[in-house]
């Protein structure tokens, strides 16, 4: 089947062989002449097998004929991260090349002023994770009544993110009578109850089990210590013909440590995660994309959507803690009908996790042996920690003989100092009986009991004055 079968314009047509797309994937084959029919639908596939174009490509076609109004956009995508939607507005910008259409990104991390000047001339399609989208709203610079089409991208990854309350404010504030889009890669409880209420009598694509994996992708777990983990992904990087990989990490910290360290190696690698500003992160990506570094630390910001061709590993540095991240992680590789393979660490804290993740996909991993290659990394880490043991006495055994002569002289020192410190010990000894003496309750007990008895009520007890002596004679 080619793409001329699925009923785009001609225009739009001449933009995908321009790409250098001819043949149309199993999603694109399905989903697309729905969407031309503006019917609701559910895709759910594997990532990597082109969803974008799925419904970017009907897209542009149902949007060439209409017109643009200000503050009030003609279709809504909604994608969870900045790199999803930024890479959505590139394939409007490919494939749209030859249509009038006018596209406005909105998303975190950019200055809001030109986002609202983009939305005050009008346009055809708002690209926006669902943050920056209700935070204008709520400031009244964009309205949605005039919003007839939507697309709920990686809904999965917006429940993991806790986006499902803001979408389902948003859809309240969309026309009843509209087009909706959902896809996901897995559809758990939670996106099948979301889908029951906001779509309308929808076509369900399924072109792969939920949640399954790439099957071009040679996938690996290795048992191995939390101590270990560096110097085997050292050894892999340099034996297992790596070109470009892409290394995930749980903890943005770990990104970063491991980022340096392979940078110490020599490796020319790159990192992008969470808090890093926008900017940074297209920074990154590009340096990435062009093959300036060929190794990217990543945590799971990074593991939903972006499609960087030529990717031949991904190293699940950590086994991930949700299992869908997995399928999301692997899928980085093996895309578009290309080869790849995926290795997981796996220690033994991690047993339940990728056990849960075996469970999902519905396979067992197999393990890949590097138990030679461990051992030698642990001979390696015991002889550098027995080697400042060895050096430690030698270095104190020196002092000890340079020193022996000196108690010598310190032995005919002492003698006056002993003559001196005797001194205040004879002291001690002859006050010892005076502090004895000075205690003795005995007078003092006495001049109380010899004390004159109270004198009798009526009667002078004060003092008596000495001129009271003396007569008048």
């Amino acid at each position: 089947m080619k793409f001329a079968d699925l009923g785009l314009s001609d225009e739009l047509l001449k933009s995908v062989s321009t790409a250098g797309y001819d043949e149309p994937t199993a999603i694109q084959a399905q989903a697309i002449p729905s969407v031309l029919m503006m019917r609701d639908l559910i895709g759910i596939a594997q990532t990597g097998t082109g969803k974008t174009a799925s419904f970017v490509l009907p897209m542009i076609d149902i949007l060439a004929h209409g017109r643009r109004r200000a503050r009030m956009p003609r279709s809504l995508i909604l994608e969870p991260t900045r790199e999803l939607a930024a890479q959505v507005a590139e394939n409007f910008e490919n494939y749209g090349s030859n249509h009038d259409l006018k596209m406005a990104l909105l998303i975190g991390g950019v200055q809001m002023g030109d986002q609202v000047k983009a939305l005050d001339e009008g346009v055809d399609v708002l690209i926006a994770t669902p943050g920056r989208l209700m935070d204008l709203f709520e400031r009244g610079k964009i309205l949605l009544t005039g919003c007839d089409l939507l697309v709920i991208d990686e809904a999965d990854r917006m429940l993991d993110m806790g986006f499902i309350p803001d979408i389902e404010h948003i859809c309240t504030k969309l026309p009843t009578n509209r087009q909706t889009l959902l896809f996901s890669a897995t559809m758990p409880p939670p996106i099948k109850k979301l889908a029951d209420k906001f779509l309308s009598n929808p076509k369900t694509i399924e072109v792969s089990r939920a949640a399954s994996t790439n099957k071009d992708i040679e996938q690996f777990k290795i048992r191995t210590s939390a101590r270990a983990k560096r110097d085997v992904l050292r050894k892999l990087l340099v034996e297992d013909n790596v070109s470009t990989a892409i290394v995930f990490a749980n903890r943005k910290t770990t990104v970063r440590d491991l980022n340096k360290s392979l940078q110490r190696d020599g490796f020319k690698t790159g990192e992008i995660h969470g808090d890093m500003d926008q900017s940074s992160r297209l920074a990154e990506l590009a340096l990435f994309k062009e093959g300036k570094i060929n190794i990217l630390c990543a945590s799971d910001v990074a593991a939903r959507g972006l499609d960087v061709k030529g990717v031949s590993h991904v190293f699940n540095y950590d086994t991930p803690w949700h299992p869908d991240d997995y399928v999301h992680r692997v899928g980085r590789t093996g895309r578009a009908g290309a080869k790849g393979r995926a290795f997981t660490f796996v220690t033994a804290e991690d047993a339940e996790a990728i056990s849960n993740v075996e469970k999902l996909t519905g396979n067992e991993i197999p393990v890949f042996d590097l138990a030679e290659s461990e051992g030698q990394g642990e001979e390696r880490e015991e002889k550098r920690e027995r080697k400042p043991r060895a050096e430690k006495p030698k270095r104190e055994a020196k002092p000890r003989r340079e020193r022996e002569p000196r108690p010598e002289s310190r032995e005919r020192e002492p003698k006056p100092d002993e003559s001196r410190e005797s001194e205040p010990k004879r002291e001690v000894r002859e006050r010892a009986p005076r502090s004895e003496s000075r205690k003795e309750p005995a007078p003092r007990r006495d001049r109380r009991d010899h004390r004159e008895e109270p004198s009798k009520p009526g009667e002078w007890n004060g003092p008596i004055p000495e001129f009271l002596g003396f007569s008048a004679g």
